[in-house]
């Protein structure tokens, strides 16, 4: 007949058995925190937190706590009207990959600038991938969220509701040209094939003010040879 457990004995072997679990746990943390360090191995943040070093802007950007840029419109600018004062790199950049989070109010509008040649002259000297309150819309075109414009609409709409944050990833190598919004693929292009394919190869990133509030965050960039 087996004796049973003194307490002692029991109060042993439940520690040996958390313990064990503790470094199950432990271990799978450490891998997916190894995984998502490999995954963002080369990037860099392209906002130090503190100030807009680095950028240059004749609007009313500010940095808010958190590392976020946002725009605050000023006394009398109007919604849905495109304004000069984009926040722009100081820095050209030609292949790279571009991750960031954005977000919008009700109606919200703004978009990502790639490759501009001329900082007077952005529509036309760069190509944009678009930031739009278009959530739960049915049919879409270039002109929607995660479309470039003047070029092609995103495969699908996935962006998500008014104030909510969103994720893009962006990868630009040559004319290749790929955009994720919110872990979904929407745009694989090449833009030689495009009325793109007289932009520059080599230009500067911006952020464009249309009038209305926008947030971005966590915006960081590996370039690529």
């Amino acid at each position: 007949m087996e004796m049973p457990l003194s307490r002692h004995e029991n109060l042993r072997r439940m520690t040996i058995v958390m313990f064990k679990n503790l470094i199950c746990w432990l271990f799978v943390a450490v891998i997916g925190l190894s995984g998502l360090l490999a995954q963002e191995e080369g990037f860099v943040p392209m906002f130090n937190g503190k100030d807009l070093n680095g950028w240059k802007t004749t609007g009313n950007w500010k940095v808010k706590e958190g590392n976020i840029v946002t725009l605050v419109p000023r006394e009398g600018e109007k919604g849905w009207t495109r304004y000069a004062d984009y926040i722009t790199t100081e820095k050209k950049y030609g292949n790279f990959e571009l991750k960031l989070d954005f977000k919008f109010n009700k109606r919200g509008n703004s978009g990502v600038f790639m490759r501009v040649g001329d900082l007077k002259d952005h529509v036309n000297s760069g190509f944009e991938v678009q930031i739009l309150d278009t959530h739960g819309k049915k049919e879409f075109g270039h002109h929607d969220c995660g479309g470039v414009i003047r070029t092609v609409g995103p495969t699908k709409m996935v962006v998500k509701p008014a104030g909510e944050w969103n994720s893009y990833h962006i990868k630009l190598v040559d004319s290749q040209l790929c955009v994720v919004l919110n872990g979904e693929q929407i745009v694989d292009i090449d833009l030689s094939k495009t009325d793109m394919k007289n932009r520059p190869m080599k230009g500067y990133i911006s952020f464009q003010d249309e009038g209305k509030p926008i947030w971005y965050r966590k915006v960081r960039i590996k370039e690529l040879p």
